[in-house]
């Protein structure tokens, strides 16, 4: 194989265009073009420059006869497996996929308990002439209905296990030029993630501003119970904008981490996932269950503050009894 069909194959390995190529040498995409064309070679310290870009060896370029190349980085070790450009881009997708049906799901056992407030509230103004017993009917029956809906999206996970198993749960090492490719998608995919992310977490924090402000200046069940369709609205629309871009933007940092050495930091992050996505839902329903049963919004918004400040202890408790273990 000669210098030029070698270079072709590299940069499509890479996933590189032409001009990408080109940039990234900083030259033109003609001399690119020339070299893929042998209308011209490049002289040697382009030679070295491809070969750092590529992770091969110079060697592999100049020489026709060597057919198979060796990353520098070194070979696979034993119980490693190597996962190519391929395997980690369907890795995404599949990982995209799943947060796709865990969101559809989660949003609809979110949403769960909207026609069941719809209900009572129109029973409370008797706009649609339903009495309250109907109203609770109708609002459990919908709850039941929407949660098994929910929760065919939550099974229908299953099918991608097999493909996600491999990067997430065993020891891996990137095939050459993979690294590259994802740590550039992940740069140019930062931007997107943290102003969705921002956004979301707007969402989340101000959902609960309208049935404050309303609960201060009004007294009727049926208005208390309207907002709180406003905020359930509001919290599933900001998991509809992060999961997604969460998923995604999760995917490509486990794709570019050392799956060989957990670092410590990365132990810390999973250990507080783990809490905050028991912790904070539980708040919710304590928040929500204590404002109902006293109907005392304008005194029961403390829980925020002081809920905050409880998990910052829960987590340096977790910490400080990890390291009495270690």
């Amino acid at each position: 194989m000669i210098l030029a069909d070698k270079i072709i194959k590299l940069r499509k390995q890479f996933g590189w265009s032409q001009e990408e190529l080109a940039e990234k040498m900083n030259i033109s995409r003609q001399s690119v073009s020339k070299w893929e064309s042998t209308n011209s070679i490049p002289d040697i310290n382009r030679i070295i420059m491809l070969a750092d870009i590529f992770d091969v060896s110079t060697d592999f370029l100049l020489k026709d006869d060597v057919e198979e190349f060796e990353s520098l980085s070194g070979g696979t070790e034993p119980g490693i497996i190597q996962i190519s450009l391929e395997q980690a881009l369907k890795y995404v997708e599949n990982k995209v996929e799943v947060s796709s049906l865990v969101t559809k799901g989660v949003v609809l056992c979110v949403c769960s308990v909207i026609p069941l407030f719809f209900f009572l509230a129109m029973a409370e103004t008797n706009r649609l002439k339903v009495t309250s017993d109907v109203a609770a009917w109708i609002g459990v029956v919908t709850i039941l209905v929407m949660i098994s809906i929910g929760i065919s999206f939550f099974i229908r996970t299953n099918q991608y296990e097999s493909d996600i198993a491999p990067i997430e749960n065993e020891a891996f090492e990137l095939a050459y030029g993979v690294h590259s490719v994802f740590k550039e998608k992940l740069q140019k995919f930062r931007t997107t993630y943290n102003l969705r992310l921002s956004l979301g977490i707007f969402m989340f924090i101000f959902s609960f501003v309208p049935l404050m402000s309303v609960s201060m200046f009004f007294s009727g069940a049926d208005i208390i119970l309207m907002m709180l369709i406003v905020l359930i609205l509001m919290i599933a629309t900001g998991i509809y904008i992060v999961a997604p871009v969460s998923a995604k933007y999760d995917a490509y940092s486990n794709i570019l981490k050392d799956s060989s050495k957990e670092t410590e930091k990365s132990k810390r992050t999973k250990r507080a996932e783990k809490l905050a996505a028991f912790y904070w839902p539980l708040l919710v329903a304590i928040y929500l269950g204590w404002s109902l049963w006293t109907m005392d919004w304008g005194v029961t918004w403390i829980i925020w503050p002081v809920g905050a400040v409880f998990f910052a202890a829960l987590v340096g408790l977790m910490e400080l009894l990890d390291k009495d273990e270690s």
